[in-house]
């Protein structure tokens, strides 16, 4: 007897498969492996990256923040002034001083003040043409021009307000200012200098025709000027430095002495005040502790990033690098220029390095250095060319070196490189899979059409079959 069943099964007449499912899930399996390993390399790129960066970053805030310190902060030694009213100190980028000094001012440097006869306002014709101001010592009853000191031409076109030769000054962005004020007389144009005796000005006119009135702005002492229109006279700062007599221009007097700058502003003659330099060494042993501190933070990092068995940085050029300079830290001279005898290294400082590549502090030997030396301890605590400060910014700026491929920053643009082609060739896996999955649901759908088309043959032989049996009965 021959079953029916068996040959519609064999033919595969009302199977019930899910041919688009089939098609999604072999094309899936096809690149299963290739997404799988395309996904792993891209989870750990991104991992590198993130380690390399946060080690990156760690490293220059160590940087920044003991830089500060160092310029500003508690290991600064920063110029101060007794008496606040008079003056405030500075040390200039990349200089120190030490030592005190006495400070007293007898005068401060003054600016030119002139001011033009009265009009009806603001809005009032000034007239038209050309002022030209030439600057040195001016005073209400003469003045010598500085020739070292081109003469400044301001052009004022026709039609121009009092309001509008101010704005015309004031564009050349010159040494010399003017605005309006309404005074009880009318509006007077006032006019501003800089600061310095040869910073004083005389104000000639040229005037067009037919647009007369700028000469009433022009003043020169020597030639019958109006005295009373000068209001202030410019002048030099005067001051003694441990009773040396100075002057300056300014009243920010640039650097007077080893690492000190003045900005003046208040006199104190005949009542001298104190300049003195802070002393960095009693907040030298917190400042190592905290150093040490940091520095166990940045190795912690960096020991857990290179683990030869988990880490995700075990074999990186840049946190080798790093882990290296970190290992020769404490024994690096960072004091080249210093004194024989005097402290060189961090080891001087205490800085020592365990077995295990963390940091400690010998306490012991940095108290007996600064007892030795203190203001040779100290001053390794600057923001100059060498020094800790140096040392660490140095290590810094080697580590975001993005075009060294033996950097922190070069790995990193190395994996973001690496992790962008991923990116790439997983889409492009990914659109081979969908290609494929198309195909496979075309094939699929044809072979369904064709198992369709024979359900009508399978059910005459069916009934052939079974007339055949009943007769053979």
């Amino acid at each position: 007897m021959v079953d029916a069943t068996s040959i519609v099964t064999a033919l595969g007449a009302g199977s019930g498969i899910d041919m688009a499912a089939l098609a999604t899930n072999l094309a899936s399996v096809q690149f299963q492996a290739k997404t799988e390993r395309l996904a792993a390399q891209s989870e750990l790129l991104e991992r590198q990256i993130s380690s390399a960066a946060s080690i990156k970053s760690t490293l220059s805030l160590l940087a920044t923040a003991f830089g500060e310190r160092v310029r500003s902060g508690d290991l600064s030694p920063s110029p101060g002034v007794a008496n606040a009213s008079v003056a405030s100190a500075s040390s200039p980028v990349g200089t120190s001083g030490k030592g005190s000094y006495t400070l007293e001012v007898l005068a401060l440097a003054t600016t030119q003040t002139l001011a033009a006869p009265p009009l009806a306002g603001a809005e009032s014709p000034a007239g038209a043409g050309t002022l030209t101001f030439r600057f040195g010592t001016a005073s209400a009853s003469g003045f010598t021009e500085d020739t070292a000191q081109a003469a400044l031409d301001v052009e004022i076109p026709s039609g121009a307000t009092l309001s509008d030769v101010a704005n015309a000054i004031n564009a050349k962005g010159a040494a010399v200012t003017a605005y309006v004020a309404q005074t009880a007389t009318g509006a007077q144009l006032v006019l501003k200098g800089a600061e310095g005796a040869k910073n004083g000005f005389i104000v000639e006119a040229t005037e067009s025709a037919g647009e007369e009135g700028l000469a009433a702005l022009a003043w020169n002492p020597a030639a019958a000027g109006d005295p009373a229109r000068l209001l202030s006279a410019a002048g030099d700062a005067s001051f003694k430095l441990d009773g040396l007599a100075m002057t300056s221009a300014s009243n920010a007097t640039g650097q007077v002495a080893p690492g000190l700058s003045l900005t003046l502003t208040g006199t104190n003659e005949g009542a001298p005040t104190q300049v003195a330099f802070a002393n960095p060494t009693a907040n030298i042993s917190s400042a190592m502790q905290d150093f040490v501190s940091a520095l166990n933070e940045l190795t912690g990092q960096l020991r857990t990033a290179t683990d030869p068995l988990s880490g995700d940085l075990a074999r990186d050029p840049g946190a080798r690098a790093l882990e290296r300079a970190l290992s020769q830290l404490g024994s690096e001279v960072i004091m080249p220029s210093a004194a024989e005898g005097a402290p060189r290294t961090l080891a001087d400082l205490g800085l020592s390095i365990q077995r295990d590549g963390s940091f400690a502090l010998d306490t012991a030997r940095l108290e007996a250095t600064l007892s030795r030396d203190p203001a040779g301890a100290a001053s390794m605590f600057t923001s100059g060319l060498y020094g800790i400060y140096a040392t660490l910014d140095r290590m810094s700026r080697n580590a975001a070196k993005t075009g060294d491929p033996g950097s922190l920053a070069g790995s990193i643009a190395r994996y973001q490189t690496q992790s962008s082609q991923v990116s790439e060739d997983t889409t492009e896996l990914t659109e081979r899979q969908e290609a494929l999955r198309a195909s496979l649901t075309a094939r699929f759908a044809k072979a369904d059409t064709r198992i369709s088309a024979s359900q009508s043959t399978l059910s005459f032989l069916k009934s052939q079959i079974e007339a055949w049996n009943a007769s053979s009965d």
